[in-house]
């Protein structure tokens, strides 16, 4: 899909239909013939718009006459609301001509949503350098929205993992685990990347702009270090209620086992009297009461014993 906005002279986002100066060209997912007008009108390498479509892309820097690509991975949320959601990340392009500035996804994102909804302040399409750096700090903040997201569901899991003996909660704990993996790896080139517009002169900063590339940097970091703490955290978790789930099993199985064997002991007297051979009481009028009672103070005993030794 391609679409192309401008900002108005009261500073509200429009859409337009042709390419203009100062505008800002959004590609998602964009199929062969929107890439190759874009590529052909523009006059940027195609690879500018395909490599930011390959899910495996790593965040990086180039520069190929005016045009200037900048990839980096954004935080989404897969199959929200669903058992089977997960969070991930993907590639986003930032190429900057010397008219136009164009992001390409394979998806489309909130990040970029808030944008389109003039949701953020200050926010003009022809001001390029300052567009990257607000994208680039709202993707540091959404970083560390869906860590917290990550952590509120973790300490979820953890109330159920203590009564669990099942292995749903185990894959869940796994799969954020997972979306850590995925975190901690983008996290680190995405700040490659922003250390590296700070050091070398690849847009042109006013003093504000440097002020403004540095909270990015401040809030990726943070990002970085609250991934790794929460990643150490949700390892020792799993490991040890692993071990709780385990543990339950086998009280479970330590109870019924219990109850086997308070149950043997009337079994086993209802077998012996139940003999067709001679057998005490058996000319007793009382003789079934005397079996009852007798049955059941070796299973009481039993049971008593089981119980000091808390095998209950």
């Amino acid at each position: 899909m391609l679409n192309i906005y401008i900002s108005g002279e009261d500073g509200v986002l429009q859409e337009i239909n042709e390419f203009a100066k100062g505008a800002w060209v959004h590609l998602t997912a964009p199929d062969e013939e929107e890439i190759q007008k874009v590529v052909q009108s523009l006059g940027i390498p195609a690879d500018f718009i395909r490599d930011p479509l390959d899910e495996e892309e790593r965040s990086r820097i180039d520069k190929e006459g005016d045009n200037l690509l900048i990839i980096v991975d954004i935080p989404i949320l897969e199959n929200e609301g669903s058992r089977d959601e997960q969070y991930i990340t993907i590639p986003l392009g930032m190429i900057v001509t010397p008219d136009l500035f164009i992001t390409v996804c394979l998806k489309e994102t909130p990040i970029v949503q808030q944008f389109i909804t003039n949701k953020i302040k200050n926010f003009y399409t022809y001001m390029k350098t300052r567009f990257i750096l607000q994208l680039l700090y709202r993707i540091s903040t959404y970083y560390l929205t869906y860590l917290k997201q990550i952590n509120r569901k973790t300490s979820k899991l953890e109330n159920k993992l203590q009564e669990s003996m099942q292995n749903q909660e185990l894959f869940s704990m796994l799969s954020l685990e997972k979306s850590l993996v995925y975190f901690t790896t983008s996290l680190k080139t995405n700040n490659l990347v922003t250390e590296k517009l700070l050091k070398n002169q690849y847009l042109k900063m006013y003093e504000e702009d440097q002020h403004l590339l540095e909270d990015v940097i401040i809030e990726n970091k943070q990002a970085m270090e609250m991934t790794e703490i929460y990643s150490h955290i949700l390892s020792g978790m799993m490991d040890a209620f692993a071990s709780v789930i385990s543990n339950n099993v086998n009280h479970v199985m330590k109870v019924l086992t219990s109850f086997t064997i308070v149950l043997t002991f009337p079994t086993m007297v209802a077998s012996l009297f139940g003999m067709n051979v001679p057998l005490p009481f058996e000319h007793y009028r009382h003789a079934f009461l005397i079996i009852l009672l007798l049955s059941l103070l070796l299973s009481c005993i039993t049971a008593m014993i089981f119980w000091k030794k808390k095998y209950f």
